[in-house]
């Protein structure tokens, strides 16, 4: 009967982990004077009602008494005022010592109970598990299998997102060195062929125009005079192949 009795006790403890309980009529005037006769209403849950406290309220003795009683009690173990208030639920075997059974905090009036560490280890373990195991079934959604392929993944989120994703412009290669010697070159020529007309000493000063040295024109008597010496020329060449005479026939010898 008793295994029963704790086993009961123990899943009462673990249920009251997800419930609160508040009384708004009683929250603004909360201080460490009055907060365990607030924690002490028949409405709350997390109150028991067999403990030295009750028994102490009904003979109407002070707090002091509850260190010469032997049972559940309840303290206030911390206070910080108007926010937040700590009480403690603890078996007392003796003055001097006691055994905790569970706290309780009062977060603006609202009754909590703090969880136990059994109780948060399980929870956190549940949920790393919960946790892998949604990973592992997300990844299988994904995997595909056919005889002649083998397994591969599709990931149809990351096709629409490549499809949505603004196309990004394509980095410029360097050039090489052949071809940045050959450009240096055909602009070397250019210029060479068609020099500035303009140049600018330092930056932000006025351009100054460029004096093009030309070679001065030779003379037109000059320039007649060779024109007309190989006309001359030609005109020689021409003639002197029908000026030469046809050559003698000569007997043959028989």
């Amino acid at each position: 009967m008793e295994d029963k009795g704790q086993d009961f006790s123990h899943q009462l403890t673990k249920n009251l982990l997800g419930i609160s309980w508040v009384d708004s009529g009683l929250v603004p005037i909360l201080n460490p004077g009055n907060v365990l006769d607030y924690f002490s209403e028949r409405s709350n849950p997390f109150y028991d009602r067999t403990c030295n406290n009750e028994v102490v309220k009904m003979q109407r003795l002070s707090l002091d008494h509850l260190n010469q009683m032997v049972g559940v009690e309840y303290i206030l173990l911390h206070a910080q005022e108007p926010i937040l208030y700590i009480i403690r639920k603890q078996q007392r075997q003796s003055p001097t010592q006691v055994i905790p059974l569970a706290d309780y905090y009062i977060i603006i009036g609202v009754v909590y109970q703090a969880p136990d560490l059994s109780t948060v280890i399980s929870s956190r373990a549940l949920s790393a598990v919960h946790g892998i195991q949604s990973a592992f079934d997300e990844a299988m959604s994904y995997c595909r299998y056919h005889p002649s392929k083998g397994y591969w993944w599709h990931f149809k989120d990351q096709e629409e997102r490549e499809k949505n994703k603004p196309k990004s412009k394509k980095k410029e290669e360097p050039g090489s060195l052949f071809q940045r010697h050959r450009v240096d070159t055909l602009l070397l020529d250019l210029r060479s062929k068609f020099p500035p007309t303009f140049y600018q000493p330092k930056p932000g000063e006025k351009p100054i125009p460029v004096e093009v040295k030309k070679e001065p024109e030779p003379p037109t008597e000059t320039v007649k005079q060779e024109e007309r010496e190989p006309a001359a020329k030609s005109s020689a060449t021409a003639a002197a192949p029908t000026s030469k005479p046809p050559p003698e026939k000569r007997a043959r010898l028989q």
